[in-house]
């Protein structure tokens, strides 16, 4: 990377260099996966020895293809509060749903031609039910001179736990001890005042994020190229700190020569974020050297949190086998 402009992007990895032709055994033999941080809703993993055009695709899959529970239609009895109808709707189907998608399957669109009832298609299978009821009332009990409309009035503000799940069929002794919920319960939907009141239904089936955003399981899911510093001389002393602040903090270290001198050395490249600000220094332009790894992808992925990080990668390497599989069949056809 220069001042301005990257040089040699990524550009084809076979038939432009003196590699051997690819063979898929060689590749699954190089190929290698490491997690780096792993916790309920995130995950931080290396591909190493893939092509961008693989982490690409697990990427778009993991946005649009693994299913999720969401809420698809309501059923609005009562709504006096400030926020129209389709507005509020529109908040409760992005509330992301504690459920575990692969327990349940797909069922026909409402707004289906096919369906002349669609509440008659609602089954355990395929449908969640949850129910909301708020109404909002002056606290008598509030003292005169308090503000805080949380005081002043009952039911002032409307939740995502106040959707209350109504089970269907035998889902109670299905998810006894998991029953479905919001991801998180304080996730604000509404405000009221004292007279205002929503009640409704609403009915969660199971989607992808090609359909609709709601449905994506995934907040983030990004990757980069690994990072790689190379200091072409020894710098020391003040142009030495001048060079670690250019970086991310982390990436440059300073150790002592052995006579008071301060001298840089790279700790951990991969925790630079390729700002370039070494760049507006005449005297460390040229003694340092930018480049990234374009085999090995730093990938991130953060669960909405109706399933863990991890387990969406490898639901996702399942969807993209499918998708391999059902390629290979179509040639093969022909």
């Amino acid at each position: 990377m220069e001042e301005e402009r990257i040089v040699n992007s990524y550009g084809t990895d076979y038939g432009d260099d003196d590699r051997e032709p690819w063979d898929s055994e060689n590749y699954c033999k190089n190929f290698q996966f490491k997690i780096i941080k792993m916790e309920e809703c995130e995950l931080e993993f290396d591909f190493i020895n893939v092509e961008a055009p693989f982490a690409n695709a697990l990427r778009r899959i993991l946005l649009a293809e693994v299913p999720t529970m969401a809420i698809d239609r309501v059923h609005l009895f009562q709504n006096t509060s400030l926020i129209q109808d389709e507005v509020f709707c529109h908040r409760l189907g992005l509330v992301p749903i504690k459920v575990d998608p692969r327990l349940f399957t797909s069922k026909i669109a409402s707004n289906s031609s096919t369906a002349e009832d669609p509440q008659s298609a609602d089954t355990a299978e395929n449908t969640i039910e949850f129910q909301l009821h708020v109404k909002c009332t002056k606290n008598l009990s509030a003292l005169k001179e308090n503000t805080d409309p949380d005081d002043l009035y009952t039911n002032s503000k409307i939740f995502s736990r106040d959707l209350k799940w109504v089970p269907i069929g035998n889902q109670a002794q299905k998810f006894q001890k998991d029953p479905p919920r919001p991801v998180h319960p304080d996730i604000l939907l509404n405000k009221l005042r004292p007279g205002q009141e929503v009640e409704l239904k609403c009915f969660c089936v199971k989607g992808i994020g090609r359909d609709h955003a709601k449905f994506s399981p995934v907040a983030t899911a990004s990757y980069r190229l690994l990072p790689e510093i190379t200091l072409k001389r020894q710098i020391e002393g003040e142009a030495a700190e001048r060079l670690k602040e250019s970086f991310s903090d982390g990436v440059i270290e300073l150790i002592d020569r052995g006579d008071g001198v301060k001298v840089a050395r790279v700790k951990d490249a991969r925790r630079d974020m390729c700002s370039r600000n070494v760049f507006r220094y005449s005297d460390l332009a040229d003694a340092v050297l930018l480049t990234r790894h374009r085999r090995h992808f730093i990938f991130s992925v953060e669960s909405t949190g109706a399933l863990p990080s991890n387990v969406l990668v490898v639901e996702a390497c399942k969807a993209m086998r499918e998708k391999c599989r059902s390629l290979l069949n179509e040639l093969k056809s022909f």
